[in-house]
């Protein structure tokens, strides 16, 4: 990490709480079709990260990722769609890590649907974006204030730097965090054409193109192009006379280019076509509406930035090109960071300090919450819980007062004193937000997950309503006539909607548990929030299931039975197993995907659990069936069990009713979907109401449930 010594960074942020996998985008893309020699494939190019500042998923500060920490495993790495492992299209060939910049080279070689979209819309003029997927080794975290040079640059935290990670795979995706990244489409045949004549041009001058840098290529091809006629000049303007000086042009905005004006030719009278004339009028309508624009984007940044007061911000968001939102977003952190720094500091602590850094506090405050010892020996290395046990048993006042390294006031005699020193630094919030967070992973996992066996794992980008599509067409193979024609498959469309909603909770270090002294207290809040989480979609997932929406189950839709004979036995596995087996497509054919698991209440359990593992089972004691009965369902349909679905407060509560269930990857019948594919809780803190004294934490996750195919599923009533 190329960090002077003097600012390198002592904070470490690296944390369970992080992904494990992250996704950037970045710059200009090109894609070349490929030749109408029917070998040759469609190649690209990108500039895949200009080494600045992102804003990811699953950080909470500003991202910048040491190009000097950057590894590649190979050459070839997968190009894919969307970042999904299934959506084939290709392969890289050359993978640059530049000073300030990811550079990639790639073929779009697979032969699969995603790759002809791919290749077929970039030439059509679709605006791909580039986007890399990578694995994070090492996170740093860059305190507010302090500044660190990293890939070249300057930065300012409050930052999490990337010092270490691992490029997996390369992505082309519809929607870049960059608006103005771009794909162009050309031949192949006729840039290698042109490519043939340039070099042809270069040669005659003596030189060689192997050996020439990219920005001497651009210099020569630009000489070239001119010398060519290629590209369109811009119509000639009278020169100004001494007494009417010529003006200047207006400047233009980063993000918006000049339309180039069709180019003049004169004929022999010296007459200017009407159609030359009224480009040129427009180039110049155009010119003027693109100074206006930009003058009124200066002039809002400047009254943003409060005319000067802010200037760094203000000369930056100008020479930058910011739009007037990323401004005001960096003028408010900055006005946080000032109102922080206002806060008074108590006298730092003499006599009884103690030497210990953030994750000694935060294994503390786990060890309180009674967090198992494999557990906390899975976080921290051995030095750090030793440190640690020396800590066991002090309380939050005493445990906020070692941790910022300062003596604070008497909570009870000054209680706002007390808060406003303790977090006039970052360094009590980032622990507490760290032990929240663990402590809310911690009873998140501890909820019943029955319903991921069950039900599909989707992601969603937003928060509107999603549609699925599934295809049911018919594929099946036709016997080919005489004359060699094959036959055209139908393709037709099922739909199903998916949408997310958020989920969450408010709590923290309250007055009364400072008072009390109380740090298990603290511990425990998050943890039972982590549960609550896991239950939240517990909830939602039972409750639709259980209520059977627009008659989900049902004799119309064959995947329904009641009866005495649908108690749950080894004979009443038998007709749910054929009436599985009878499910058919939308074009009236055999569905031909089989059930795979068994979802019973726990009263059912045991019964379940022999018949999928016994060869022989005693289904009763009664005089009837004395004997073990042989079962024709051994290994057939793994058992899984859930005490919500006989619990009497979700409507439609049994605990007789019994399921089949498809596996869910092949044919969904209930689908999860996550927004962007986080499925973990996040913990934030966030400022207390002014009317409250205390410290607060939200807990959130982003999540939705919905119905999907009824054929990956049937019900068993289990009684009359």
């Amino acid at each position: 990490m190329r960090i002077p010594k003097q600012h390198r960074v002592i904070e470490a942020a690296d944390d369970e709480s992080r992904p494990n996998f992250f996704t950037f985008d970045g710059g200009e893309l090109e894609i070349q079709a490929a030749a109408g020699d029917g070998k040759s494939v469609p190649t690209f190019r990108m500039d895949a990260y200009n080494g600045g500042v992102m804003n990811l998923l699953g950080f909470f500060n500003p991202v910048v990722v040491d190009l000097a920490g950057v590894e590649i495993e190979g050459q070839q790495l997968p190009v894919r769609l969307d970042h999904e492992a299934t959506r084939g299209v290709g392969h890289t060939t050359k993978v640059d890590i530049l000073k300030s910049k990811i550079k990639v080279e790639g073929l779009i070689s697979r032969s699969t649907s995603w790759a002809r979209d791919v290749a077929e819309s970039g030439r059509n003029g679709f605006p791909w974006k580039a986007s890399i997927g990578a694995k994070p080794h090492k996170v740093n975290y860059l305190p507010p204030g302090r500044r660190a040079t990293i890939n070249g640059k300057s930065f300012t935290g409050p930052l999490d730097i990337v010092t270490s990670c691992t490029l997996k795979e390369v992505s082309f995706v519809d929607s870049g965090a960059d608006p103005t990244t771009s794909v162009s489409v050309a031949a192949m045949a006729a840039e290698e054409s042109q490519m043939k004549t340039f070099e042809t041009w270069l040669k005659a001058k003596n030189l060689d193109i192997a050996t020439l840098s990219e920005e001497e290529k651009g210099r020569l091809k630009a000489q070239f192009d001119e010398e060519q006629n290629v590209g369109r000049p811009a119509p000639s303007v009278p020169a100004a006379s001494p007494a009417q000086p010529a003006q200047s042009e207006p400047p233009q905005t980063q993000t918006q280019s000049m339309p180039a004006p069709a180019s003049v030719q004169a004929s022999d009278t010296g007459h200017v076509p009407q159609s030359v004339t009224a480009a040129a009028s427009e180039f110049v309508a155009e010119t003027r509406r693109q100074a206006a624009a930009e003058m009124r984007r200066q002039q809002e940044i400047a009254k943003l930035c409060e005319n000067g007061k802010y200037g760094e911000i203000q000369a930056k968001a100008i020479e930058e090109g910011w739009d007037t939102i990323r401004c005001e977003n960096e003028v408010n952190k900055l006005k946080v960071e000032e109102l922080r720094a206002s806060r008074p500091s108590a006298p730092a602590i003499h006599g009884n300090s103690f030497d210990a850094g953030p994750e000694v506090f935060e294994a503390t405050a786990l060890m309180a919450s009674a967090v198992p010892t494999n557990r906390l020996e899975a976080l921290y290395q051995a030095p750090t819980l030793e440190a640690a046990h020396r800590l066991r048993g002090v309380g939050i006042q005493e445990f906020c007062e070692l941790a910022c390294g300062m003596q604070l006031p008497r909570f009870r005699r000054d209680p706002e004193g007390w808060l406003r020193a303790a977090f006039s630094t970052t360094t009590l919030s980032g622990i507490l937000s760290n032990v929240a967070n663990k402590m809310l992973l911690e009873g998140y996992n501890y909820a019943e997950d029955t319903w991921r066996r069950i039900c599909r794992i989707a992601s969603v980008n937003d928060f509107k309503q999603h549609t699925r599509y599934r295809m049911t067409g018919s594929f099946e193979f036709q016997k080919v006539g005489p004359d060699g024609e094959l036959k055209h498959g139908s393709v037709s469309e099922q739909t199903f909607t998916q949408q997310a909603d958020t989920y969450g909770i408010m709590f923290g270090i309250t007055r009364q548990m400072i008072i009390n002294d109380d740090m298990g207290a603290f511990t425990d809040i998050p943890r039972q929030i982590g549960m609550g989480a896991g239950e939240a979609i517990c909830d939602v997932v039972w409750t639709l299931l259980l209520s059977n929406p627009s008659s989900f189950f049902s004799s119309g839709h064959a995947n329904y039975l009641e009866g005495a004979d649908t108690a749950f036995g080894i004979d009443a596995l038998t007709v749910a197993e054929v009436l599985f087996a009878e499910q058919t497509k939308p074009n009236g054919r055999p569905l031909g995907i089989p059930p795979s698991l068994l979802l019973v209440p726990i009263a059912l359990k045991g019964l379940a659990q022999r018949i999928y593992t016994s060869q022989q089972v005693n289904e009763t004691t009664t005089a009837n069936k004395p004997k073990p009965v042989d079962n024709p369902h051994v290994g057939k349909f793994e058992p899984i069990s859930s005490a919500y679905l006989s619990n009497s407060s979700f409507t439609g509560y049994s605990s007789a009713a019994w399921y089949l269930f498809a596996d869910p990857n092949r044919l969904p019948a209930i689908e999860v979907a996550f927004l962007n594919g986080e499925e973990r809780p996040t913990v934030q803190q966030v400022d207390a109401e002014f009317n409250m004294l205390g410290v607060l934490f939200r807990g959130f996750i982003d999540f939705g449930v919905k119905e999907q195919d009824y054929r990956g599923a049937i019900k068993m009533k289990g009684a009359a």
